[in-house]
């Protein structure tokens, strides 16, 4: 392929500018469970930042967390209202599990606290656009915790789109996962996480090609989950297999505006080692993005453009990136939140996109449930 069409996805020099620590910000962490670990060992790397608040449901949970990881001078709260109440903060990183999202999420806002909230961003549609209203109204920054979005590689798909290469999109194929995957935890009752690969690692897959084509409006989902390894004793211990009820599996057919179709498909556990390589066609060119054995947050291997050029079909390899600097992706994601409060915004990841992420989630869901294809109907925020 001629070198200008490569250089066309040239990586950019990683400018990162220097951390202005004269003023330090006091974050609190609601949650301490797994995911919470990776924010407190991220927050420990950013001398602007001091953690002086934690809370969580279950006594004690708090303090052995963050004596675990050596931080000191921190106050205790069973509660994400009893923290928000009696500190005066910044910022709180929302590390609950999934159906506990909205609630901490909302109240934060009200009381003009910036809020890092992992996702999913929530459970259901209805969840996400009170959240998007109490942001709104709020005026504070609300980012949502897709650190893939920070990887050089898959950056470039977007940048891929963007040039024109492929053309008007006009089909796309997600998807990944894993032969065998199911975690543990929370993450598999429907009490507590509400849904299972679909908004674990499906929102990430929905993410990587939505972002790189703009996030156009869903507007139809035919959607189908299953739960056939997650309840069976074949495969988890008589326990989990007894409180399982989540997905462990998810498809959908999805239309969104524009004319795009997009072909989605998510695994915790299947007789499959993937549901297929990512693929986006457009009318000048297709792009192959290689599926990762467990998604990873980056791509599996380098991707490939499908053209022709003087009438000749030909291929155009895009070279494995490395990301720039000495950041790692969850530490890029927690420091654009804080330079984004520092800065007065915009989100890094912001809502108005992940409402639509969410709203395919939560219809991939209700479609499953009612066993036919379903109008998606986004409310005014």
């Amino acid at each position: 392929m001629p070198d200008e069409v490569l250089s066309q996805f040239t990586p950019t020099v990683d400018k990162t500018a220097k951390i202005d620590t004269s003023k330090k910000l006091k974050v609190g962490i609601i949650g301490t469970g797994w995911i919470a670990e990776s924010h407190i060992q991220s927050f420990k790397n950013m001398p602007d930042v001091d953690v002086v608040a934690a809370a969580d449901l279950i006594p004690g949970k708090a303090e052995a967390f963050m004596k675990r990881f050596g931080v000191e001078g921190v106050r205790f709260y069973p509660s994400h209202k009893e923290l928000i109440d009696n500190e005066e903060l910044d910022a709180v990183s929302i590390c609950t599990y999934n159906r506990q999202h909205a609630g901490p999420t909302i109240y934060a806002l009200e009381h003009g606290i910036h809020v890092l909230l992992e996702k999913p961003m929530c459970v259901t549609l209805d969840e996400a656009v009170e959240i998007c209203r109490a942001e709104k109204a709020s005026g504070k920054i609300l980012s949502i915790g897709f650190q893939p979005r920070f990887d050089a590689n898959m950056q470039q798909i977007g940048k891929i789109v963007r040039s024109g290469a492929l053309g008007e999109v006009y089909y796309m194929q997600t998807g990944g996962g894993r032969r065998r995957g199911i975690p543990n935890s929370t993450f598999i009752e429907d009490k507590t996480a509400g849904v299972g690969a679909l908004g674990d690692i499906g929102c990430y897959s929905l993410d990587m090609v939505l972002n790189a084509i703009g996030y156009p409006k869903p507007l139809t989902i035919s959607g189908y989950t299953s739960d056939f390894f997650g309840t069976s004793t074949d495969y988890q211990s008589e326990y989990d297999a007894k409180r399982f009820s989540v997905d462990d599996f998810a498809a959908a057919f999805i239309r969104l505006e524009g004319g795009i179709i997009l072909d989605f498909r998510i695994s915790w556990a299947m007789h499959l080692d993937t549901p297929g390589d990512t693929i986006i066609l457009g009318k000048k060119g297709g792009l192959r993005i290689p599926s990762t054995d467990c998604w990873n947050g980056t791509v599996g291997g380098p991707m490939k453009i499908y053209h022709d050029v003087a009438g000749t079909q030909v291929e155009t390899v895009i070279p494995i990136l490395q990301n720039p600097g000495k950041m790692g992706l969850f530490d890029r994601k927690i420091r654009s939140f804080l330079d984004a409060i520092k800065t007065g915004g915009p989100a890094p990841v912001p809502t108005s996109q992940i409402l639509y992420n969410q709203a395919i989630i939560d219809g991939i869901g209700r479609s499953a449930k009612l066993g036919r294809e379903i109008q998606v109907v986004i409310p005014e925020i």
